[in-house]
């Protein structure tokens, strides 16, 4: 470490004391005295003291831990910048209360500025010097006439100010000056350019005159040749008119032979209808005829009702005998039951599909619902040979309606505002009656409703198990 320079002032022996307090407290009580005989007595100039700060900053980092000042300590590790932009007001608290700091900031002065120091304490000081560096340098040194030197580099820091602000404004008159040179002419360039422009303006005006006049000899010129045109047109609407004239009075004579010729037509239509109708009525009073005659004979052969089948006849097993093999009836699910139903002959299968698949295969997204139970159909139909129409809600397949129908299996979708139930019932009510029809549903209102109309419902699980057997 470097050694810290002492006060310049003598001090007693120390006492034997602990805490050994008297010498700085007399020190102190020499230096105030000592600044109100020849001391600064206002405030440092800005430059001045942002100069003396920077020294103390410096200093504070060279010091060993228990050299700092307590109102220092945090900021001992600081780095020195941002020590001497942030801890600026206790750094220059501490130089001004803390002699013992002071003293050690000016031992930290004479290591980095030997020369200046030496011309303070001398009393000289050199031509060129800089009156901050003077200034910060006899505040921290405290030199015999410490108060006149920083009271010296005041005025010099003000003069040089002012002469700043002179030059400064000097530099700015100028500056004005060649703007306003500078204004005056590019004014002069503008006025020149304002003029060209009137010149070429006042000639695109003259310009447009003479075409506006020869425009308006060629409208004069239009408008005569309009008038004719007009006359010809007239004219011509006129023989139009005479040729259209001509032209309805020969289409009203063709329609009038028109008329005739489909009155003649008519004619003969009725006359065909009319031996046709002959030939009906004789047929229907033939047949007429023999049902009566049947009715009679049964009433003279006084032939009793008969309540007997052909299938009553047929021998069977009595009911409560014992019985030999007997076997379990099909359940309504079993697969058999679908295929003796298949079996029928004209067969047509109605399939009410999203009941289908809600039952065999619910967790697949919708569409590959209908795949997979489309698919499988078609290898039934392949299997088979029945008629089978697979119907779906259009409603649920949102968009468009796919074109889903494959070999031998009609796919269809219900109308917008229908649903499937719907489609299923209007499909059984257009099949003849006699005809076997199945409806494959779960659904036991669409049950009930094809059962009225002579269909065979089935439920959905053996349509499901007769496809997974394959």
């Amino acid at each position: 470490m470097t050694a810290v320079a002492q006060p310049a002032e003598p001090t007693e022996p120390a006492s034997t004391e602990p805490g050994q307090k008297e010498p700085v407290a007399e020190s102190a009580e020499r230096e105030r005295a000592e600044r109100s005989e020849s001391g600064w007595s206002g405030s440092l100039p800005d430059a001045v003291r942002l100069r003396v700060v920077g020294l103390a900053s410096d200093a504070l980092g060279a010091l060993a831990d228990d050299e700092v000042p307590s109102s220092l300590k945090p900021f001992h590790r600081w780095a020195p910048a941002r020590r001497t932009k942030l801890a600026a007001t206790p750094l220059a608290a501490a130089i001004e209360h803390d002699v013992l700091f002071r003293q050690r900031c000016a031992a930290r002065l004479r290591e980095a500025m030997p020369d200046l120091a030496a011309a303070l304490e001398a009393g000289t000081l050199p031509a060129a010097a800089d009156p901050v560096d003077v200034a910060a340098a006899a505040y921290l040194l405290r030199p015999a006439d410490w108060g006149s030197r920083i009271a010296e580099a005041a005025e010099q820091l003000t003069q040089a100010t002012a002469a700043a602000g002179t030059a400064e404004a000097a530099e700015m008159l100028a500056r004005l000056q060649e703007k306003l040179a500078a204004a005056r002419t590019q004014a002069r360039e503008e006025l020149a350019r304002s003029r060209e422009e009137t010149a070429a303006a006042q000639a695109e005006t003259a310009a447009v005159t003479r075409e506006l006049r020869a425009e308006k000899g060629a409208r004069r010129r239009a408008e005569s040749a309009a008038e004719e045109s007009d006359v010809r047109a007239r004219e011509a609407g006129e023989a139009a008119a005479a040729a259209t004239s001509a032209a309805e009075t020969e289409l009203r004579r063709m329609r009038a032979r028109l008329a005739e010729t489909e009155s003649a037509l008519e004619s003969a239509r009725r006359a065909t209808r009319g031996g046709r109708s002959a030939e009906d009525t004789r047929l229907r009073l033939l047949l007429d005829t023999v049902v009566d005659a049947s009715q009679g004979l049964r009433r003279e052969l006084a032939l009793p009702p008969t309540t007997d089948r052909p299938a009553d006849l047929v021998e069977a097993a009595a009911p409560g005998s014992a019985s030999v093999g007997s076997s379990q009836p099909l359940l309504a699910d079993d697969p058999a039951v679908f295929d003796e139903l298949l079996a029928l002959p004209q067969v047509h299968v109605i399939v009410d599909g999203y009941n289908v698949t809600k039952t065999g295969y619910p967790d697949l997204p919708l569409e590959q619902q209908r795949s997979r139970l489309v698919a499988g159909l078609v290898a039934l139909v392949a299997r088979s040979g029945a008629e089978v129409t697979c119907c779906f809600d259009g409603a649920t397949v949102g968009g468009h309606i796919p074109s889903m129908s494959r070999r031998g299996v009609r796919v269809l979708f219900s109308k917008p505002g229908e649903i499937a139930d719907e489609l299923i019932r209007r499909l059984v009510r257009a099949e003849p009656q006699g005809r076997p029809v199945v409806v494959v549903s779960s659904d036991r209102e669409v049950a009930d409703g094809v059962r009225r109309h002579g269909a065979r419902p089935v439920t959905s699980a053996a349509l499901v198990r007769r496809l997974d057997r394959g």
